[in-house]
């Protein structure tokens, strides 16, 4: 964005909050965004993203998935200020102090609370938060779809594999994975009552848990930040977890404590990783895609 897109974008931040702007900063604000910390004349700090191509339905769906954790009260997350819709649609939110890692207490706080969030129980897989827009499931700008329905004794099997069916074909479709990656990943789908585990019911979930929307707080407390939540296996986001940054003995402990894991959880965690790995190829190509196959291949 130009400076006068991002002054204008900062003036209308401020005025759906009934104040005016007096400071801002860039921060963080993940791989795809650009963000800022402003100061409002009220002394208030909020935390605004936003990018120029960023469809208004996205920051909608990530408020009101906000919103659908905050419920559980189990952990941190930050407060929905609102959604800006011009001159480009950005997210606003309360401004949480960041700090440093995780202590001994703080892996704790972060295993229970995740497992009482995963306690949330859905009607179906692949339901979104109460007001989100109607649109499929997104994580940044890749589509997920629609979870397709299925006989509940399957559990989450059909639906994750209608999913990663279609991420296939997005990758493919931008030249990321090639046919013999595709053909493994498709032959993974068809076996996945087989590999997919017991059926659980649907649960809560953050959706698109990697460490980095994991903020810790200046008092050395997690707060969830970005999600996709849906619902879905809860296993989905532990495997999140361990693909880009791994979950701490002390974090599972605590987890394993408030909601107990299938004792043969560990052996589904690279299926799971299939679809972020998937995601991350259609985003950003490299070594996703063959990483993807990789996972997959383990299972067939």
């Amino acid at each position: 964005m130009s400076g006068s897109e991002v002054e204008a974008l900062f003036a209308s931040a401020a005025e759906c909050l009934g104040t005016r702007l007096t400071e801002s900063e860039p921060c963080a604000g993940g791989d795809i965004n650009a963000a800022w910390k402003l100061t409002l004349a009220d002394d208030r700090e909020i935390f605004l993203k936003s990018r120029p191509d960023a469809p208004l339905e996205e920051f909608q769906m990530e408020a009101a998935g906000l919103r659908w954790l905050a419920e559980a009260g189990t952990i941190l997350v930050p407060a929905v200020l609102g959604v800006v819709e011009q001159p480009v649609p950005a997210l606003m939110l309360e401004w949480v102090e960041p700090g440093g890692r995780l202590d001994a207490n703080g892996e704790e706080e972060f295993g229970r609370g995740l497992a009482g969030i995963h306690r949330i129980e859905a009607t179906r897989y692949g339901q979104l938060p109460e007001g989100a827009p109607d649109r499929s499931l997104h994580v940044g700008p890749v589509d997920l779809g629609r979870c397709v329905e299925a006989d509940s004794g399957r559990g989450f099997g059909p639906c994750y594999a209608a999913r990663l069916e279609g991420l296939v074909r997005q990758a493919i479709n931008v030249g990321r994975i090639d046919t013999e990656a595709a053909r493994q990943i498709t032959t993974l789908c068809a076996r996945i009552d087989q590999i997919a585990g017991v059926a659980e019911p649907p649960a809560l979930t953050h959706g698109d848990l990697w460490s980095g929307n994991l903020l810790v707080t200046e008092g050395g407390r997690p707060c969830l930040v970005d999600p996709a939540a849906h619902a879905a296996h809860r296993e989905m986001d532990l495997a999140m977890l361990a693909l880009f940054g791994a979950p701490s003995d002390r974090f599972l402990a605590a987890y394993k404590e408030e909601f107990p894991l299938e004792p043969d959880f560990r052996q589904r965690v690279e299926l799971w990783q299939v679809q972020p790995l998937l995601i991350h190829a259609i985003l950003f190509g490299g070594s996703y895609g063959a990483a993807a196959a990789r996972a997959a291949r383990g299972y067939l």
